[in-house]
């Protein structure tokens, strides 16, 4: 007999097909059947806390009538099943559950807090019943409970005396506002915050006997660990969660585009007002690098595209001001003065968040028009991240889907701060953790994966690789390489051997401070799971370091054998948005568009065919270089895109100073930021809301980014169009392009790798997501769900080709993958203390106080780790009070003693809401941008 995963059921006449493991409500979903609902949501695990969505069972599948009136999300299905919903019965008990739903819920003007504001004339809840036109709620005609309610075809009025809970509304917190005599007490908010995102930020408490939803730990959010991702607010079906800004605000229509922050490449849904601004985000359900998730930069971070103070016309320098001018003047005097600097003198910086179309003609103009290399992105400080993957596996890339870390057995996360800098990526980390995987984190720092690891070694900043090369020993020494596997795919293996010869795993954990334990039960959880994933951004390694490390983490996948499998491989954490698509399409200093290099004179010969114009062939500037040679006034001059933290944070020296010295630069930037304020001509720029293009994201996927707003009485332009008209003026040939869709399909026809991508293809092989109609009640993040789009993973080589998703599956490019035997040393920091900062979401053993106001912050005394033997040297004791002085900067707070901290570090860690309460209350236009990093950096302690 057949087997067949496919069973049928009957919902009110109709059949529909499902699984086995479904439950009645999921499968009606599926089918587009819709049946009331408010505490399930798409991504959770049914829970029946409302009650709405009762069904009456007419047959069991076995030929017997139901009992009672069941919930549909717990009600699995049989085969042969038959359902009634829409019936008289069923709909009469919803009318009754609703009932005692409202009687907890205000429908009334006695109980709006805005009741003292308004006058006898003005419309509001004094003149009509329950909750009908809620104007003074915030989630007035996007309320899931009264749309439910006008479903049900009730009256509006309720038989049952209402009881208004007055409860304080908390506005105080950073990003939403939590008014929970709103709340039905779905549990949705809790349940998403710990389910999906692994954190336990939110709880169900007792109040009079009675159960609400409040904080975990205190009454702020500050202090109870959350993360402000905003997924609650996402899921949460009356006004109880709501965003502070734009809250009253209504969406009139909604716009698919991809996140600017950083590099997942979230999908996000933009509403836009009457009035074309952007008022919220909603992180797209069916989105394949997000799942319906974003973080506290995608969800509360993207007003700056409505900033008033946004650059409204070009600017001329003249008699030493900038001054207002029009598009032609800038573009000419930019034209002409560019003339005198062709060749090395000359230097362009792109923006992470550039799209591959413009980064593409950036280098393109760089090169074909400017004569020279010097092409990089103002993030790319630690170009040594892939440059050792090329070497050793092929492509510069990750080789996994990120989601695929949720099913590895081991995680190893190496010097990142992914749950703040990625956010996303932490949540199936997080997931994976609860579910049993083993996460190693090796970082100095006391980030908030520590919080989650099996294992976390510590090394001293400098012995990272030392402490890397130990694993790889004990990898070997334990057996636990996978031979067969390194026969067939790998070469190289005998030199790493004859390298780790030299390595005592003795003198390894007294160099790195590692206990010798940790690093071999490392080596022996890594190298025993089925599944190993390795994710790594080398934070605060110095560059010496950088290719080396990242041989090692790329010998120990293959010494596994996790390369080329799901939830196996490495992951490098880059760190703008589409910086990956910048390496792809040729913004790097040695690489044309498709990673071939410029010394290739066959590579070469073929982009001149296109170009119509000589392509350099000597190696250009990166970001770094080129900063170094504006201070030796080797590079003169610069066009430079967008903003970036480098300038001010120290990666780049004092990048300001830098920028000064140039006799001409060009900013083009949507604010007049402080590297604008130095130019000689600054150009306003379109935000990633207002242009069309595509973002490749860190697991290579090319997706759409389309026009959201059209702000008036502003004349910004994309850089596609800017670059285009530049090189028009300067007789360049090869610029003629009408649209980013036509940029593309050059790229497509110069970079194999992206050879079967093209807009009309991202946009045609959207797919409908079939749901109930949506006039009928309907969670925003499924309302707004209407197609799926999934893009293309490169390579992507033709048309036919369907993308790949995971790299090497099929062997690796050069027949073999090749280790690499890095030289395993450490580096010296110099001998002074070096501070080393950590951020986490909770330490709920510490003493901790929130004063609440206008903007609730938090208040509790800072320790300061410090190893007993430097402690000594300096006079200090367990108490102390100690100051820590930092590049200018200085910390203060008490002195804590701690045996496992390394000598010659002085450790802090902060809580992740003081970070918040900051970016809150920031006069930056766009201040996500410049979230600070915990970087590790010379410090003196001092007693107070």
């Amino acid at each position: 007999m057949v087997q067949t995963n496919e069973i049928t059921i009957t919902i009110d006449g109709v059949q529909i097909k499902t699984r086995p493991g479904k439950m009645v409500l999921e499968a009606a979903i599926d089918a587009g059947i819709y049946v009331p609902y408010l505490c399930y949501h798409q991504g959770m695990k049914p829970y029946a806390a409302c009650r709405m969505c009762v069904v009456e069972v007419a047959d069991d599948g076995r030929g017997n009538p139901g009992r009672g009136f069941p919930a549909s999300c717990t009600l699995p299905v049989a085969d042969k099943m038959v359902i009634k919903s829409g019936v008289t019965q069923v709909n009469e008990l919803r009318r009754n559950i609703m009932d005692m739903l409202l009687a907890e819920h205000p429908h009334g003007c006695l109980t709006c807090h805005r009741i003292d504001l308004c006058g006898p004339e003005d419309v509001c809840l004094r003149h009509v019943s329950v909750n009908d036109r809620c104007v003074t709620c915030p989630k007035n005609e996007r309320c899931e409970l009264k749309d439910t309610v006008r479903y049900l075809g009730m009256n509006l009025e309720s038989p049952l005396n209402y009881r208004y809970r007055k409860l304080p509304i908390e506005v105080g917190d950073p990003f939403y506002d939590r008014d929970y005599n709103l709340c039905i007490v779905c549990v949705r908010c809790v349940r998403v915050c710990e389910e999906v995102r692994g954190d336990n930020a939110l709880t169900v408490i007792e109040r009079s006997g009675k159960g609400l939803v409040g904080t975990a730990f205190g009454t702020s959010l500050l202090e109870s660990g959350c993360e402000f991702c905003g997924a609650c607010v996402d899921v949460c079906p009356v006004g109880a969660l709501v965003e502070s800004d734009h809250k009253w605000e209504k969406a009139r229509r909604v716009e698919r585009t991809v996140c600017p922050q950083c590099p997942i490449g979230c999908q996000l849904n933009l509403e836009v007002n009457s009035f074309g601004k952007m008022v919220r985000s909603i992180p797209e359900i069916n989105a394949p690098a997000n799942k319906g998730q974003a973080c506290f930069k995608g969800k509360f971070g993207l007003d700056f595209v409505n900033q008033k103070s946004r650059l409204k016309r070009p600017m001329v320098r003249k008699n030493g001001k900038l001054e207002e001018t029009t598009w032609d003047e800038a573009l000419g005097v930019i034209a002409q003065r560019l003339g005198e600097y062709r060749g090395d003198a000359f230097a362009m910086l792109t923006s992470p968040n550039s799209t591959n179309e413009e980064q593409y003609l950036a280098q393109k103009f760089t090169r074909a028009v400017m004569g020279t290399n010097n092409i990089d992105q103002t993030s790319n400080t630690r170009p040594g991240l892939v440059e050792s993957l090329a070497d050793t596996l092929g492509y510069r890339a990750a080789t996994n889907n990120v989601w695929e870390v949720e099913n590895a057995q081991c995680i190893i996360a190496f010097n990142t701060n992914l749950t703040e800098e990625q956010n996303v990526i932490g949540v199936p980390v997080k997931r994976a953790v609860k579910k049993g995987t083993k996460l190693i984190v090796i970082d100095p720092r006391e980030v908030e994966l520590t919080r989650y690891a099996a294992l976390w070694l510590r090394p001293k900043p400098g012995t990272e690789l030392l402490l890397l090369g130990g694993i790889l020993k004990e990898i070997i020494s334990q057996g636990l390489e996978k031979k067969d596997w390194i026969e067939k795919n790998v070469q190289g293996i005998d030199a790493l051997k004859q390298s780790l010869a030299s390595l005592n795993i003795d003198n390894v954990a007294a160099e790195t401070g590692v206990v010798k334990g940790q690093i071999q039960e490392a080596a022996r959880i890594y190298g025993t799971a089925a599944t190993g994933a390795i994710l790594y951004a080398l934070d605060n390694i110095p560059s010496l370091l950088h290719k080396d490390c990242v041989y090692a983490l790329a010998s120990m996948a293959l010494m596994a054998g996790n390369v080329g499998r799901p939830s196996t491989g490495l992951c490098p954490m880059r760190q703008g948005a589409n910086e990956q698509g910048a390496w792809d399409v040729g913004a790097v200093p040695h690489l044309l568009p498709g990673y071939a290099s410029v010394s290739d004179a066959s590579a070469r010969t073929k982009f001149q065919k296109v170009w119509k114009l000589p392509a350099p062939q000597s190696q250009g500037l990166g970001v770094v270089e080129a900063f170094d040679a504006m201070r030796a006034k080797r590079v003169k001059a610069l066009f430079l895109v967008g903003d970036s933290p480098n300038f001010n944070n120290g990666v780049l020296g004092d990048g300001i100073s830098a920028l000064k010295s140039l006799e001409f630069l060009v900013v083009m930037d949507s604010f007049l930021t402080e590297a604008a304020q130095q130019a000689h001509v600054v150009l306003p720029r379109a935000t990633f809301a207002e242009k069309s293009g595509t973002f490749t994201n860190i697991e290579r996927r090319v997706q759409t980014v389309r026009p959201v707003i059209a702000p008036k009485n502003l004349d910004a332009k994309p850089e596609w169009w800017v670059i285009c008209e530049l090189a028009r003026l300067m007789q360049a040939d090869g610029f003629s392009f009408e649209s980013p869709a036509q940029v593309m399909d050059e790229i497509a026809s110069l970079t194999p790798i992206y050879g079967g991508v093209s807009h009309q293809r991202l946009e045609k092989e959207g797919r409908l997501v079939l749901r109930p109609a949506t006039s009928n009640p309907l969670p925003n993040q499924v309302l707004y769900s209407d197609k799926e789009y999934r893009g293309l993973q490169w390579p992507c080589p033709d048309p036919e080709s369907k993308g790949t998703a995971i790299l090497y599956s099929d062997g690796f490019p050069g027949g073999k993958a090749r280790v690499m035997a890095p030289q395993f040393r450490k580096v010296s920091l110099g001998d002074g203390l070096v501070f080393v900062p950590g951020r986490v979401l909770l330490q709920s053993h510490r003493e901790m106080e929130v004063v609440k106001g206008k903007q609730n912050r938090i208040v509790r005394e800072e320790l300061i780790e410090v190893n007993p033997q430097d402690a000594a040297s300096l006079g200090i004791r367990e108490g102390d009070a100690v100051k820590v002085q930092v590049n200018g900067h200085s910390i203060q707070g008490r002195a804590a003693l701690r045996e496992s901290l390394q000598r010659g570090m002085v450790a802090s860690t902060s809580l992740f809401g003081q970070l918040m309460t900051e970016l809150d209350a920031s006069e930056e236009p766009d201040p996500m941008a410049k979230t600070p990093t915990l970087l590790i950096k010379p410090a003196k302690l001092a007693k107070v």
